[in-house]
């Protein structure tokens, strides 16, 4: 058996909060905390398995509190549904200004035993809050964005790549070339840092000046995966927003890559009014038309648009549409295969050279 009867373990996802609301997603699930060591081939195989196919455990009663800075609390209770999941949407009972300097917070997730299924336990959630003299915010793609899945294109490619996504621990995957200076300079520079929570050991968990958001199609599976490629490949560490993936017409197919894009990016740049974002995927799952969407409907909270060119497909008239309401708008835009060419634009924005950041940065670390 792939579980046996593993302990129930609640997995809290990176929150996120603005001065109304905070958001935080947890689930309920039968298994170990995940180890990602390499050693063969079939010993990896069996780990990835392990994170596809989740034993998820429904109704387990979960609650949530989170401390202000003036002491006051803010709870709620909620039971995880079908899938396991728990989702927390809290609305502040008065404004709770963001720090000046972004920085990780905490909540703490507690759950009462019951007879014959499992303990009681608690476990650390954390929460960005993007800090007043951020200016920027950034949200990313992440498969094709800043980690090669080598599955996009005709049969035999995927035939040829499979491995990668079902049998390669984090250290062994491959970074999109140029990510890792690209990101350094969106997120400017590492601001503060943090105990990690229990299942990302191996030292702080950091947390950029400029907050970056991750908003992907992969299943919420991979969530501890995903985070541990970040961290060996010292790219920023920030919520993520992946999708529960169900085998039904809402969240399978192109069109619910869109959808959920959509509709992710709408709840994070709503939090935030005061800043700009920078948008970031590719194209090989609609971004460009999620992008063009927010820019036309969202006028000036788009900073700049950067897709990673890798589809050796045409370009849809969709897509057309979508740059050219975007370069209408007069939003820089940059399409490439390398991030490293993206300086310029980079440049454009204000972010290539910006001496104030280390000013600030160190400000952020000794406030």
């Amino acid at each position: 058996m792939l579980f046996g009867r593993a302990p129930l373990r609640v997995q809290p996802y990176f929150g996120f909060r603005g001065e109304e609301r905070l958001f935080l997603t947890a689930r309920a699930l039968r298994s170990r905390e995940p180890v990602f060591e390499s050693r063969n081939f079939l010993s990896d195989l069996r780990t990835m398995v392990r994170q596809y196919a989740s034993h998820e455990v429904p109704g387990v009663e979960i609650e949530f509190e989170y401390r202000q800075d003036d002491g006051a609390s803010v709870t709620r209770r909620v039971a995880t549904g079908p899938e396991g999941f728990a989702h927390f949407d809290l609305a502040f009972p008065a404004p709770h200004t963001r720090p000046e300097f972004t920085r990780w917070e905490t909540a703490t997730l507690r759950w009462n035993a019951v007879a014959g299924e499992h303990d009681a336990g608690e476990a650390e959630a954390y929460i960005l809050a993007p800090g007043r003299k951020a200016g920027l915010a950034v949200i990313s793609d992440i498969d094709d964005t800043i980690v090669e899945t080598g599955i996009t294109g005709n049969v035999r490619v995927i035939a040829r790549n499979w491995k990668r996504v079902m049998a390669q621990m984090p250290h062994a995957r491959e970074l999109v070339p140029g990510a890792r200076d690209f990101y350094g300079v969106l997120g400017g520079g590492t601001a503060a840092a943090i105990a990690p929570p229990p299942d990302l050991a191996g030292g702080e968990l950091p947390v950029q000046h400029r907050p970056v958001f991750y908003v992907s199609s992969s299943p919420w599976n991979l969530f501890s995966y995903l985070v541990a490629f970040k961290r060996q490949r010292d790219l920023p560490i920030g919520p993520v927003m992946l999708r529960d993936w169900g085998f039904n017409r809402a969240t399978l197919g192109s069109e619910g890559h869109g959808s959920h894009k959509r509709e992710a990016i709408d709840r994070i740049i709503d939090q935030y009014p005061d800043l700009r974002f920078v948008l970031v995927g590719d194209d090989t799952q609609k971004d460009l038309i999620a992008f063009g969407g927010v820019v036309a409907d969202l006028p000036g909270r788009v900073a700049a648009v950067f897709i990673r060119e890798i589809s050796l497909a045409a370009a849809s008239e969709a897509e057309l549409a979508a740059r050219s309401s975007i370069e209408q708008a007069g939003v820089p835009f940059w399409m490439g295969s390398d991030y490293s060419d993206a300086h310029d634009l980079l440049a454009q924005i204000g972010l290539a050279e910006d001496p104030a950041v280390e000013d600030i940065i160190r400000a952020g670390e000794v406030s």
